[in-house]
């Protein structure tokens, strides 16, 4: 239908149709139910509203047409009753100057009336405001619908033969174990008949005045609306723990809807194998790291390591034993555990991905999608210019300003996401130099940790700055394209967001675990910014633990903030404000009308904030994949953060669904589309991401290198001093020394973390042999994690 027509469909909550519609025309004196929403006749019911955008709002200003099913094509026929005249009345009453096209919508509003009665549709107004329109869908249609959409039941029972023996007990056994855990929802287990013809063909509502029908006694006893159901046993924190009723989210919000919860689910179950791993990994490190050989070198004040400064002038040489702390913790993620929980996630990943097909099949056999074909939608620009869709009616020429404007605004993006990372770099350059000219010793000795911390605050704030954004400029660029279908536009606008918001998140973590001290230079030869600010330079315990203080803060900031804060307050706040703007505004309005006139089920429905897609649901969880995948060699317990907002987020999203927006679309779907390739590259890029986390971020490789080509005694004794290397003092440039020092004015030699020829060789400050032997090592490790990983994956 299109959508310049300014209707809304409102799918009311809570109505139950067809089953009883049946039994109304096979009894005319069957009274509606009390407190139903009826014709005026008391007996045919009303499956949906009609809603006349006379004075558009703000939050619809993209959407013309905000559907509950699929609508019927348009037809030039005669109408059958001129609505022209109440429209008008309307538009007037509403405050609205009639001038150039009121009178065409008017007439495309009478023709898009005319042709659902064409269609077989009832149509009743309300006597005091033509508003709302109600719509009754009879039996016939459905039945004729469910021809055309081969919609199938079974024909005959179906019995199937009980286990017996030790295959019988094992399955009886589950069977029990897994019960407290299952939805407290009856099965559909209704007896053949037009009965189950007519929930199969009209599947959003059934379970209404069951003492007029036939159902079993299991049915009566847990007879509810569906709403209430879903209400109980899904958005309901006290069920956290159970299975989500599937079949019921897709009987009331289609296949679609389904699917997501279905795939939500399946992630956040695999989630408790890779968390109950991660905690392992952390416990290991946690119950080992008084007998880790480097971190108890480095808090050994008797080995006087004394480090060259962090800074020129300003700062003073410092002990090596002050980052005890900092190699302590570093050594809670970065362990021999780390790397086969990284080997671990891999298979994880692709165990995952396997699965959910095979779920996926499932619930295309159950939901009968098997052999279903996705109808092709088209645009607003088709629809509203009358474009075919089938055939490619622009030319090159007519989208190559498009895609010019879509390629120079992600390049656009792109460098505003680089900006943004460089920005908070210069800042914790300048922020560290400046506080490393505080004469407290104490303060000098945080200046690290407060750095980074407020570093990454800053990054968290960006970030969801940026990410706003970016959605905006997504679709505004997505709607140059001129896609031909709405699945194509779909799939454009999926793969611009993602492609600008996962850039936007992994930016900052991928310059700490890759780029952060990588070419800093060294004492006497340092890279500096703006020719007085040195490059920034990892701890001597290594990245991995900025790595994993940046990943944490911002994932737990983005689930915390974006995912939950935003959903819950975002929608009350914007309720609030429309509902106080249309106070003000229809002040008058409301003085005239009758104060005693009930509101109805769909007053109450229109003032629910419009449901706006399953895009934004599905990129918040594929986001959070990719923390949990891409970095997990760092950050071990992603995974169960991951778990735990993902319980809160199910509930939450349900309750969202059932009573915060108006009922969503019933749209039928075979599968999760272009996301579930999104999670593909994801894993596949996963493998390549850890490899070089745990071969050049931690500290894994050099330590097994030292362990097995150095150590004299086959040990870890020794791994500190051997990964520092020496630096005379008198090779300082002029200038960059320390101005004023707490420690011997003739010291010679300071230490840096580096593997280079020491000043007393003939090739002094030069990569040392142990450089190029922990390269290749770490080269090899690379290969071997991602032959190992793509096996699993593939």
């Amino acid at each position: 239908m299109k959508r310049e027509t300014k209707f809304t469909y409102i799918g009311l909550k809570g109505i139950v149709t067809k089953t009883h519609v049946f039994m109304c025309e096979q009894d005319e004196s069957v009274p509606c139910p009390r407190g139903g929403l009826c014709f005026a006749d008391g007996c045919r019911r009303v499956d949906y509203v009609l809603v006349y955008h006379c004075k558009r709002r703000h939050s619809q200003s993209r959407h013309s047409i905000i559907s509950n099913g699929n609508l019927p094509s348009l037809s030039p026929t005669p109408s059958r009753r001129n609505t022209q005249p109440e429209l008008a009345e309307v538009e007037l009453e509403a405050g609205l100057a009639s001038g150039p096209g009121e009178g065409e919508k008017a007439l495309i509003r009478e023709e898009f009336e005319r042709g659902l009665q064409e269609e077989g549709l009832e149509i009743e107004r309300d006597k005091e405001t033509v508003r709302f329109t109600r719509l009754h869908v009879p039996w016939s249609v459905l039945s004729r619908e469910a021809e055309l959409l081969k919609i199938k039941v079974p024909t005959k029972r179906v019995s199937f033969t009980q286990k017996t023996g030790l295959a019988g007990a094992i399955s009886s056994l589950w069977e029990k174990l897994n019960q407290p855990f299952q939805p407290g929802v009856p099965e559909p287990q209704n007896p053949l008949g037009t009965n189950r013809c007519k929930k199969e063909a009209h599947p959003c509502l059934y379970y209404v005045r069951y003492e007029q029908f036939p159902y079993p006694n299991w049915v009566k006893k847990h007879i509810l609306y569906i709403p209430q159901m879903l209400h109980e046993e899904w958005a309901n924190y006290g069920v956290f723990f159970k299975y989500q009723p599937a079949d019921l989210i897709r009987k009331y919000f289609g296949e679609k809807i389904g699917l997501y919860f279905a795939w939500l689910g399946v992630y956040t179950q695999l989630l408790i194998p890779a968390s109950a791993m991660g905690i392992v990994v952390f416990l290991y490190g946690w119950l080992t790291v008084d007998t880790n050989v480097p971190s108890q070198e480095m808090c050994d004040e008797r080995l006087n390591f004394t480090m060259c400064p962090l800074c020129d002038r300003v700062c003073d040489y410092w002990q090596l034993s002050s980052m005890c702390s900092t190699a302590r913790a570093s050594y809670l993620f970065d362990n021999h555990a780390t790397v086969a929980f990284a080997i671990f996630m891999s298979l994880w990943a692709a165990v995952f991905l396997e699965h959910w097909k095979r779920r996926q099949r499932c619930l295309q056999h159950r939901w009968d999608l098997t052999d279903m074909e996705e109808e092709e939608v088209g645009t607003l620009f088709t629809t509203t210019h009358n474009l075919p869709i089938a055939s490619e009616s622009l030319t090159w020429k007519d989208r190559l300003p498009g895609y010019c404007v879509n390629v120079s605004s992600i390049l656009l993006m792109v460098g505003v996401t680089f900006s943004a990372v460089f920005g908070v770099i210069l800042y914790r350059i300048i922020v560290f130099a400046v506080m490393s000219m505080n004469p407290d010793h104490e303060a000098k000795a945080n200046v690290r940790v407060t750095v980074t911390t407020t570093a990454v605050i800053i990054n968290l704030l960006v970030v969801l700055v940026l990410d706003e954004i970016y959605g905006a400029v997504a679709v505004w660029i997505t709607e140059l394209e001129i896609p031909r279908t709405e699945a194509a536009f779909e799939e454009h606008l999926i793969l611009k967001a993602f492609l600008l918001k996962s850039m936007n998140a992994f930016a900052p973590v991928f310059y700490v675990a890759f780029f952060k001290g990588r070419f800093a230079g060294r004492p006497g030869d340092y890279v500096y910014v703006f020719k007085d600010f040195r490059m920034e330079e990892c701890a001597p315990a290594g990245c991995l633990i900025e790595v994993c203080i940046q990943l944490g803060m911002i994932m737990l900031g983005k689930q915390l903030i974006q995912n939950n804060v935003f959903e819950i307050a975002i929608p009350k706040l914007k309720k609030m404000y429309r509902t106080y703007k249309e106070e003000k505004e229809g002040g008058e309005k409301k003085k005239s009308k009758d104060p005693n006139r009930p509101r109805h089920r769909w007053d109450l429905d229109y003032e629910l904030e419009p449901y706006e897609g399953l895009s934004p649901e599905y990129m918040e969880m594929i986001i959070q994949y990719g923390f949990v995948t891409l970095f997990v060699a760092s950050f071990p317990l992603a995974p169960v953060f991951a778990l735990l907002n993902n319980v809160i987020e199910i509930r939450l999203d349900a309750a969202k669904f059932v009573t915060e927006i108006r009922r969503p679309d019933a749209v039928r779907a075979k599968e999760i589309g272009i996301w579930y390739n999104i999670l593909s590259g994801i894993s596949k890029f996963a493998v390549i991401t850890n490899a070089f986390v745990i071969s050049f971020t931690s500290e894994f490789i050099p330590r097994m290198v030292y362990q097995y080509l150095y150590s004299d005694t086959g040990t870890m004794h020794g791994f500190t001093d051997h990964t520092l290397a020496y630096f005379n003092t008198s090779n300082f440039k002029p200038g960059t020394a320390p101005n004023s020092t707490r420690f011997d004015r003739e010291l010679r030699i300071c230490r840096y973390k580096d593997y280079r020829d020491p000043p007393w060789s003939p090739e002094s400050y030069q990569l040392s042999k142990q450089y190029w032997s922990v390269l290749a090592a770490r080269l090899a490790f690379v290969i071997f994690f991602q032959v190992s990983g793509t096996t699993f994956i593939f």
